[in-house]
């Protein structure tokens, strides 16, 4: 580790003036590249008491074992050169966004004879104009597919081209009238570059005027009563309109932007772009990035823009880049976009508008894509270890916690109070030993309570396996739920139990676990080593009051608040605050997070349940298929109520006695009044829920 100190510049050695500054190490391997308005100034900063530094300043500065610099004339000339050597030297300490993927473009090669229009990844090369980005090839290749009726430009090969220019006879597309043949001359190198023309000029957002030219040819040839050139000019315009589908319409017809949204946490970043052509999404693109330098939003932003129109010329370079945060400064930067572009680009913020709510669009992609980087990254074993090691010193556990439970509860201003446990093994969530509970024991919300008895439940249920030796036999299952793919399950009456998949993608870490004669595990007779549940203080009590009360003392208990994200311990008055940059404190993110998700849903579903609940469900012996064959037959149940016996004894599969059975239940259950949605006035037919009643809802669910 170097002293910053055995290589700082004498004083008045640095310029008062812009240029760009290298930082090296003991190798002479650059490992920062920065610029700046005044090098002696910012310089400076890097100097400075390590103790007041960035924690990755001062690694980087420490890790350093030279500096030096170039002088440049203004802010914009700083720019390009740190762009280029950061291109070249790819410094270790330098934000360096990684494209998630090769994005394919739409491309039309411009620069031959005779155009050709196909799918292009890499690098882009003089003379060719791409359109895209794209997410998916196979979206390039309808779209091309549907406009090639319009517009018969080339697609094939120089090897197909060729051999059909020899042979004399076009390939199958020439002849089914999607290519114009320049391979045999039945269109001249002017004419079909003329297409080509025309092609990217569609595809650059001008659309209107050449479907409206489209739509008078067509009146004209109607008029002539030359209804075949109608009908194929019906036929193109259709095509073209279908193929304009494919993109949305989100701004105006004559926007030329570029979006540019930010997700980001203490770690790592995640960039998205929307490219808006013609006031349509025509590609999107993302990056995602390790923060090894201390960055702001605005820094991000400026990275974004080199690293996305360094390479750029011309049109590439809208009129327009919208972003989360301006560059400080932001006229370097923006007059570098201009000077790309060759005129003036709006560089700004959205306030308002269509424009802002595409932004808000951008930054959800944006956070998806970082969560997704996440989620990889949690698969990484040695991260996860990481992470255990850490919660365990964070909580004082004599061992890392192998096994993970996390409590969360649900309910809809108290109705539908229900509970989930998740389970993670080794750092990964294991899906097949989810579990979810009723709230039995009383009536109303009272998170605090609730969590006092499922911890309870759970547990007792850990203590009567553990005193079994036998099989352990399920009680009726009069308690059935329904699972979240809406199959029934039978399940004990204390604890449903739901599989939400079968996809452990590693072999079970916990090896000696008490397992059934058919080698399956049994259900809550593994213990874990840590109880995580969703709330402060009181939660955490309640948790570690029922455990005591069972006689457990070998499992830890602690909460995860949401408003700080503090871990809360039993008989602690103050939280455990664990960094914002810890493996841990994201493990426990997320474990909290699956907890919750998984209760929400089983408390929507048991929600629409109750709403659709029909009179028919209670008539024994009637089952989906006549229970669907009646409804099918009447068309509501307000018809089948009023229907006698006889009619509905002539519903295929249906018995007297059946039909009986159902009249009697119809008639005791008849409404008195129409039922009203409060939330939208809607009434609630017999039919069944209009879909308002459970959306008014979800905003008020916990």
């Amino acid at each position: 580790m170097a002293d910053p100190s055995s290589y700082r510049p004498k004083p008045g050695q640095i310029p008062d003036s812009p240029g760009v500054y290298k930082f090296r190490d003991e190798h002479g391997r650059v490992i920062y590249v920065g610029k700046a308005k005044s090098l002696r100034q910012r310089l400076a900063n890097y100097f400075q008491d390590l103790a007041g530094l960035h924690p990755r300043t001062r690694t980087m500065v420490t890790t350093a074992a030279s500096v030096e610099w170039t002088v440049v004339s203004t802010e914009v000339e700083a720019l390009q050169l740190e762009y280029s050597w950061i291109k070249e030297f790819d410094p270790r300490f330098n934000v360096k966004y990684r494209d998630d993927k090769s994005y394919p473009y739409l491309a039309v090669t411009l620069n031959e004879e005779f155009p050709r229009v196909q799918v292009m990844r890499g690098a882009k090369k003089k003379g060719v104009r791409y359109f895209g980005p794209y997410g998916h090839a196979w979206a390039i290749r309808e779209t091309v597919d549907l406009m090639l009726r319009v517009f018969p430009v080339r697609t094939c090969s120089a090897g197909v081209f060729k051999r059909s220019a020899q042979i004399g006879r076009p390939c199958l597309l020439g002849y089914i009238g999607k290519c114009s043949a320049p391979c045999v001359g039945r269109i001249s190198p002017e004419d079909h570059h003329e297409l080509a023309e025309e092609f990217c000029d569609f595809m650059a957002g001008r659309t209107g005027a050449y479907i409206r030219r489209l739509e008078r040819g067509m009146q004209e040839a109607a008029e002539e009563m030359e209804y075949e050139r109608a009908a194929r000019l019906r036929d193109d315009i259709g095509a073209l309109k279908r193929a304009m589908e494919k993109s949305a319409v989100v701004l105006a017809d004559a926007t030329d932007a570029d979006l540019i949204a930010v997700a980001e946490d203490e770690l790592e970043a995640a960039v998205q772009i929307f490219h808006v052509r013609g006031g349509r999404v025509r590609g999107q693109r993302g990056w995602v990035t390790d923060k090894v330098e201390a960055v702001t939003t605005s820094g991000l932003v400026e990275h974004a823009l080199q690293q996305l129109y360094g390479e750029e010329r011309g049109d590439a370079v809208p009129k327009e880049v919208l972003v989360p945060a301006l560059p400080e400064p932001v006229e370097p930067v923006a007059q570098w976009l201009s000077e790309r572009r060759g005129s003036q680009v709006s560089l700004r913020i959205p306030q308002r508008g269509d424009k802002k709510d595409l932004m808000a669009t951008v930054g959800r992609n944006a956070q998806q894509a970082l969560g997704l980087h996440k989620t990889k990254r949690a698969s990484d074993l040695t991260t996860r270890s990481r992470a255990l090691e850490e919660i365990a010193r964070a909580l004082g556990l004599d061992a890392v916690p192998l096994r993970i439970e996390c409590f969360d509860i649900s309910h809809l201003q108290g109705d539908d109070v229900v509970a989930s446990m998740v389970v993670f093994e080794d750092g990964l969530a294991r899906k097949s030993e989810y579990r979810r509970f009723q709230i039995k024991s009383f009536q109303g919300q009272d998170d605090v309570r609730s969590m006092h008895e499922v911890i309870g439940r759970r547990f007792k249920r850990y203590l009567q396996e553990k005193q079994k030796s036998g099989e352990w036999t399920e009680e009726p299952a009069d308690d059935a739920r329904v699972d979240d793919n809406g199959a029934t399950a039978a399940t004990v009456t204390e604890a449903a139990t739901v599989t939400t998949g079968t996809d452990d993608l590693e072999p079970d870490p916990m090896a000696g676990r008490p397992t059934d004669e058919d080698g399956r595990p049994k259900r809550f007779a593994y213990p874990p080593q840590l109880v995580v549940v969703d709330g402060g203080a009181p939660q955490v009590a309640a948790a570690r009051r029922a455990l005591d009360e069972l006689g457990i003392d070998d499992v830890a208990v602690c909460g995860l608040a949401k408003r700080l994200e503090e871990v809360w311990l039993p008989e602690e008055d103050d939280p455990v605050v664990l960094p914002r940059s810890s493996e841990g404190l994201y493990l426990l993110q997320r474990v909290r997070d699956e907890a919750h998700r998984f209760a929400i849903a089983y408390q929507r579903s048991k929600r629409t349940k109750r709403l659709k609940s029909s009179p028919l469900d209670a008539v024994a012996g009637l089952g989906d298929t006549r229970r669907q064959a009646l409804l099918k037959h009447f068309g509501s149940l307000k018809r089948l109520r009023a229907a006698t016996v006889d009619e509905i004894c002539e519903v295929p599969g249906v018995g007297r006695k059946t039909a009986e059975t159902v009249a009697a239940a119809l008639a005791g259950a008849a409404p008195s009044a129409p039922a009203v949605n409060t939330a939208t006035g809607e009434i609630i037919e017999d039919d069944g829920v209009p879909p308002a009643a459970l959306s008014a809802e979800r905003g008020q669910e916990r």
